[in-house]
C-alpha cells in the first residue's frame, strides 16, 4: 500500500529552468567573495567540489563534511574565512533570485501535498542534498511550500549521499522507516529521479521541465504533466481506506 510520496523540487514542485537558475546562483554567489577570491577560480572549485559530494557514497561522511573537507584546502581559503560571507549570501541575497527566475508558485502545488497530507499520506521533499538546509527552505518559499508537516526534508547537512546515487533514496526509506513498495518518487529528472527505481519505489516522471541529461535510468512507472499529477493524486484514496 503506498504510503509515502517523494517530491523533487526544482522543476517538479518549483517552477523554473534549472539551468537559469544555476547560472544566476553562480554569478550572485561568486560575486559575494569576489574580494577574496577571483571568481572564475572560486566557480570552478565550487562545481568541482559539488561534484565530490555527488560522487562519494561514505556512510561516515555528510554531504557538508565531503564538501568542507573537498573546497577549502583545494581553494586554498579556511572555512573561518568563507563560511559566514556564505551564511550572509544564503540570509542576504539568495532570496532575490527568485525575482531573477521569476518564479511564482504553482496554484496546484500547495493544495495537492495539503490534500496528501490531509488524507493520511506522509510528504517528502527529496531534493538533490547538494545545498543548505537554508536555501532549500528559501526555494520552498519560492513555491508557496512553507509551513507544511513534510516527513522529511534532505539537505547537506543531514544527507550523506546524493542523486542519482541509489543510496541516496535507501537512505530516505531508512529515516521514514517505509519499504520500496510503500513509496512513491515524483520528480522530473529521467536520470536523478527515476534511478528511484531500481530500488522497486514507484515512479512518476513530470513533463513540464523534464530533464533529460542522461544516462536514462529505467521507464516511469506514470508520467505526465503537473495538472495530470495532481489529478492522480487527488484520486487516491486515503490510507487505511
Amino acid at each position: 500500500m503506498l504510503r509515502t510520496i517523494l517530491f523533487d523540487l526544482d522543476g517538479t514542485l518549483v517552477h523554473f529552468e534549472f539551468d537559469d537558475f544555476l547560472k544566476a546562483y553562480l554569478g550572485a554567489i561568486s560575486n559575494k567573495v569576489a574580494q577574496l577570491v577571483d571568481a572564475r577560480v572560486f566557480v570552478a572549485q565550487l562545481l568541482a567540489s559539488t561534484e565530490q559530494m555527488v560522487r562519494s557514497v561514505d556512510p561516515g561522511k555528510t554531504n557538508r563534511d565531503v564538501f568542507v573537507d573537498h573546497f577549502f584546502p583545494k581553494l586554498g581559503r579556511t572555512e573561518d574565512e568563507l563560511m559566514p560571507i556564505f551564511d550572509a549570501f544564503y540570509d542576504e541575497d539568495f532570496p532575490s533570485l527568485r525575482d531573477t527566475l521569476s518564479v511564482e508558485p504553482h496554484p496546484l502545488a500547495r493544495p495537492m501535498l495539503e490534500g496528501l497530507i490531509d488524507r493520511g499520506y506522509e510528504v517528502v521533499i527529496a531534493t538533490n542534498p547538494i545545498f543548505p538546509a537554508v536555501a532549500i527552505e528559501e526555494r520552498m518559499r519560492w513555491g508557496g511550500l512553507d509551513g507544511i508537516p513534510y516527513r522529511h526534508v534532505t539537505s547537506y547537512e543531514t544527507s550523506h549521499f546524493c542523486k542519482p546515487n541509489t543510496e541516496y533514496y535507501a537512505e530516505i526509506l531508512n529515516v521514514v522507516g517505509r519499504s520500496p513498495h510503500e513509496c512513491m518518487m515524483i520528480g522530473n529528472d529521467t536520470c536523478e529521479d527515476l534511478v528511484a527505481g531500481e530500488l522497486g519505489i514507484i515512479t512518476y516522471l513530470v513533463e513540464d521541465y523534464i530533464l533529460d541529461r542522461g544516462p536514462y535510468r529505467g521507464s516511469p512507472d506514470r508520467r505526465g504533466r503537473f495538472e495530470d499529477l495532481a489529478q492522480f493524486l487527488g484520486s487516491l484514496a486515503p490510507v487505511g481506506a
